[in-house]
């Protein structure tokens, strides 16, 4: 078990005990909230916590050439089973576009070139999944904070969603497509990428090209793979589960700082 992880998990449940007494003192006869807005209130001392102890610019550990993981695996989608995807693979991502919308001032549609021809950031992290494994890959691409800051965020903004190109499975209501969502504190911290490129190449199919997510004080189910649109929203509430992302409605916790 990653040092990082245990520290999580030391952090998350000393903010879930603090989050119990805090109800129970709140509620001398038993009766108050459940399980579910228990945790919801643990959640959000981590994310407290975290920041406290780390300031919104520390950055995630960066490592060498010499420390790069001979076997990165990708998990999740290995590729979004869907015609349009298909098209695009075929013609290497030319008719691709990423838009962002919502509360901005400017609505964007930008190519692969075009997020290409912006500054760019590599960055040699630590990916740690929620499912116990960890790899150290190479990753390159252009900051999201820039790409915010040329949309214009209206001043009521407070979420940066991204949808993606797969489809992990078929709920209830017929969706299953993978979104995940930052605070904007996130999506301005230098090292929040829109990578384009993995460990010098062109961003691998399985490890989700044309375009992921990394946001690299966060656990891997947040770097989003496929990415297709930013939509700059103030709530959760009228998108999919309300929850803020793919695994969130279904029970994750919507902030996984480590």
């Amino acid at each position: 078990m990653s040092a990082i992880l245990t520290r999580r998990r030391l952090l998350a449940g000393a903010a879930l005990a603090a989050g119990g007494i805090g109800l129970a003192a709140c509620d001398p006869f038993g009766q108050g909230a459940g399980v579910t807005d228990v945790l919801a209130r643990a959640e959000t001392l981590t994310i407290w916590a975290q920041r406290l102890l780390l300031s919104n610019g520390a950055l995630a550990r960066e490592f060498t050439e010499a420390d790069l993981s001979p076997v990165f695996r990708s998990n999740g989608t290995a590729k979004p089973d869907s015609e349009d995807y298909a098209r695009l693979l075929e013609t290497k991502f030319a008719d691709w576009r990423l838009t962002v919308d919502g509360l901005v001032a400017r609505k964007l549609s930008l190519s692969l070139d075009d997020l290409k021809k912006l500054p760019a950031r590599t960055q040699i992290t630590r990916h740690d999944c929620v499912e116990g494994w960890s790899a150290i890959g190479k990753w390159t691409g252009v900051p999201l904070g820039l790409v915010l800051q040329a949309a214009g965020l209206a001043p009521q903004a407070r979420y940066a969603v991204f949808h993606c190109a797969d489809d992990l499975e078929q709920s209830l209501d017929g969706s299953g497509r993978y979104y995940e969502s930052v605070d904007l504190i996130d999506a301005f911290h230098p090292q929040t990428i829109l990578a384009y490129a993995m460990n010098g190449q062109p961003l691998p199919v399985d490890h989700g090209a044309p375009l992921r997510l990394r946001v690299e004080r966060q656990l891997g189910y947040k770097q989003a793979k496929y990415v297709m649109r930013i939509e700059i929203v103030d709530s959760f509430a009228a998108i999919a589960g309300g929850k803020g992302g793919f695994w969130e409605d279904r029970g994750y916790e919507w902030y996984a700082g480590i």
